[in-house]
């Protein structure tokens, strides 16, 4: 490779290391007696998914693996190949095979394949004759088909701590651009990475061709542009994130419930689906604690589709801190789900003819709405000892409200009403 050539390959590619004890994080995985590092020491691999964010090193660690095995590499990109890729890639690695030879068949961003394309790998897996390994910053478990899956060891990769992405930095200042860094710009060059080696590489590139001198902080401020927080809309970080904003919600914690919420704003996520969501919260878990949780929920949504971005986004934010810190029941929550196995459990039943309409003369010739008791008309308001259930059930209890916000109240109330049902059905027997 020529001169011009070498330099004008990114960064990122002419610091990519050489061996694996130039590679730098995910030390759960290849300090001494590690998993990987236990493989490598053996001198064979086997099929192996690689999972994690981005920037963190899998197709690296994947090229070192394979050279420390000494297998032939083939790599595709799940992006632009398909099945034909994968039949001519196994072919390739079959002419190794009859010359003794190992094949390592990489393919990144595994997850953008198919059913149909992951299973183009199976037999050949099956077969020996290529040793996969799949890089993917998805959930395995959601993204791969799972005759892949069992055949494949999931090893999780870490994104970089701040001090690991400063020694790259530093390495790459150092070793290929030849600048000097100070440790100020260093550090928060590795903050602006959020974890991330690549984008801090390609960071301190553009840094690098703007500083006349040394490169300060702010030459790395005026690289970044605006900060970057990871966020992929739809795929897992997009999920962690809405369960984080979900259990801090329930679990009371306002400010935190709050960063996520703003976390997600921030990295583009469509506020009616936040919308969606706080509505949810409202009915799952603080229910009829407070019932107030819920219409502001929907009122928040409403202001939204009013004001729009930003303005709209502080009543989702007022909706939230509000959820937050009320109150929490979730005992609608589990009522209503008791309720629906129950149905979905037993017959369909018919409604009891005292319960049944009766808007026309047939009708009430037939005898509904007969015996029924009108509950305004009876004391306290309340038809005690009255049955509501079809003839064939015993009444079921589904909702038990809690102790907490206005549930304290109702359940005391439904604790009196049952004392005077027991009460009527005592009378009526005696």
């Amino acid at each position: 490779m020529s001169l011009a050539d070498e330099l004008a390959r990114p960064l990122a590619e002419q610091l990519r290391p050489e061996s694996l004890d130039e590679f730098v994080g995910q030390r759960h995985l290849l300090d001494p007696g590690k998993p990987l590092a236990r493989l490598a020491s053996g001198g064979k691999l086997h099929s192996m998914l690689l999972w994690g964010p981005p920037g963190t090193g899998k197709t690296t660690l994947a090229r070192l693996l394979a050279k420390r095995s000494q297998a032939r590499w083939i790599s595709l990109s799940a992006v632009l190949s398909g099945v034909k890729d994968v039949r001519e890639a196994v072919a390739q690695a079959e002419a190794y095979r009859n010359l003794g030879e190992a094949t390592v068949l990489f393919v990144d961003e595994v997850h953008r394949f198919n059913k149909a394309q992951q299973d183009a790998f199976l037999p050949h897996v099956e077969r020996g004759v290529v040793t996969f390994i799949g890089a993917t910053t998805e959930n395995p478990s959601f993204e791969v088909n799972a005759a892949l899956l069992s055949r494949a060891r999931v090893y999780v990769l870490k994104s970089l701590q701040p001090a690991e992405l400063v020694a790259v930095i530093e390495r790459a200042c150092r070793d290929v651009l030849k600048v000097e860094i100070n440790s100020d710009a260093s550090a928060l060059l590795a903050d602006y990475a959020d974890g991330d080696a690549r984008r801090a590489l390609n960071l301190l590139e553009v840094a690098a061709q703007l500083a006349t001198a040394e490169i300060d902080q702010a030459v790395v401020s005026e690289a970044a542009g605006s900060r970057y927080r990871r966020f992929d809309k739809g795929g897992d970080a997009f999920y962690d994130q809405i369960s984080a904003l979900h259990k801090a919600v329930r679990g009371s914690a306002p400010d935190a419930a709050l960063y996520w919420l703003c976390r997600m704003l921030d990295g583009g996520c469509d506020p009616h689906y936040i919308a969606r969501r706080v509505v949810r919260m409202a009915s799952e878990d603080i229910g009829n604690a407070d019932p107030r949780g819920l219409q502001l929920a929907l009122a928040a949504w409403e202001t939204f589709d009013r004001l729009g971005p930003p303005e709209g986004e502080l009543a989702l934010a007022q909706a939230v801190l509000y959820l937050a810190s009320v109150p929490k029941s979730n005992a609608a929550y589990k009522a209503f789900g008791a309720a629906m196995a129950h149905v979905q459990a037993t017959g369909s039943h018919q409604v009891p003819k005292h319960l049944r309409n009766a808007p026309t003369r047939l009708l009430q010739e037939l005898g509904h709405g007969d015996g029924y008791r009108y509950a305004h008309d009876e004391i306290e308001g309340y038809a005690a000892g009255e049955s509501y259930w079809p003839a064939e059930l015993d009444p079921q209890t589904y909702y038990q409200p809690g102790d907490q916000g206005l549930e304290s109240r109702i359940s005391e109330r439904l604790r009196r009403l049952r004392t005077l049902d027991a009460e009527a059905r005592r009378n009526s027997t005696q």
